[in-house]
């Protein structure tokens, strides 16, 4: 079977969130125990991963040097961080047996007119004093004032369009490697109207991006790991239940009721959606621990495009 999984922020950091570079090496191997069987069994696989912590250090450093340095692109960090994450996949892999692993730098195009560049709203980073973020502000960068706790940085959170180098991760998975890519929804670029891409300030739903990416590959199933077993309706209530079996069209009406938060569940259950109303498999909403259970669909909210 081929089948993306993407990897959420909690499988790249320390069970409190630090990220500091000891904490996603253990996180990375743990996550790898995971995927390795995936791999071993036979199946072609490709991995998308989160990486909010990771842009965030660089974002810090940014700021820490801006007065020295002028501070490096969001499509640069994205980049970086791909890199860096997808050599640690290698290695974690390696050391279980998946010796062909490829990490791929990829691209994601969005609209230049996506109405999310006209009006940036994505806040990214930290808070910072009302002077600190005005150095920033002179490198060309957008701040707003969030009352007491300071300023924040905010940024488009464009639409994406397509995964250029799907075409690579199709030959290397046809050529039996492990594939990683899209990271962090992929490096945001615009077309530049001369043949070309040009990078943009802005941070692509890794969620959204995984779906398009396993659209693209023609897979049959796409895992969405995060911190819960299953997508759940009444979260936080006693009526509290854990989705199971669903189709599209009940998973869009607890949706569209607002049963999950917009800037966590929200954007897992509308790419799974996305990917299973094509018809080409399933998706599954579940934990780390539980995606091999997922993709023999036996554990987690497990998506389909009709009911069976």
């Amino acid at each position: 079977m081929r089948v993306v999984i993407a990897l959420g922020g909690n499988a790249m950091t320390a069970a409190d969130g630090s990220a500091r570079p000891d904490d996603q090496r253990s996180a990375i191997e743990r996550a790898m125990e995971q995927v390795a069987p995936i791999a071993t069994a036979g199946h072609q696989v490709v991995l998308t991963h989160g990486n909010g912590p990771q842009v965030g250090n660089l974002l810090v450093k940014n700021e820490l040097a801006a007065a020295v340095v002028p501070p490096v692109p969001l499509d640069w960090c994205g980049a970086q961080t791909q890199g860096t994450i997808g050599t640690l996949i290698l290695n974690a892999l390696a050391r279980r047996g998946v010796s062909r692993v490829a990490a791929l730098v990829s691209r994601t195009l969005v609209s230049a007119a996506d109405a999310g560049f006209s009006a940036p709203s994505k806040p990214i980073g930290r808070y910072l004093p009302r002077a600190e973020a005005a150095v920033m502000i002179d490198h060309g960068q957008i701040w707003q004032d969030r009352g007491a706790r300071g300023w924040r940085r905010v940024v488009a959170s464009p639409e994406p369009r397509a995964c250029l180098d799907a075409s690579a991760a199709l030959a290397l998975l046809d050529a039996g490697y492990v594939v990683t890519g899209a990271g962090g929804g992929g490096v945001p670029v615009v077309d530049d109207g001369a043949g070309g891409y040009r990078g943009v300030e802005a941070v692509i739903d890794k969620d959204l991006t995984a779906a398009l990416l396993a659209i693209t590959l023609d897979a049959e199933a796409l895992i969405i790991a995060t911190d819960v077993e299953a997508a759940m309706l009444g979260w936080g209530t006693p009526a509290a239940r854990a989705l199971g079996r669903v189709d599209v069209a009940e998973l869009r009406r607890h949706a569209a009721s607002g049963a999950f938060a917009g800037g966590s569940m929200g954007p897992k259950v509308e790419a799974a959606c996305r990917f299973a109303e094509q018809g080409r498999g399933f998706a599954a909403i579940t934990s780390l621990e539980h995606i091999g259970d997922a993709l023999a669909a036996t554990s987690g909210t497990i998506v389909s495009r009709s009911k069976e």
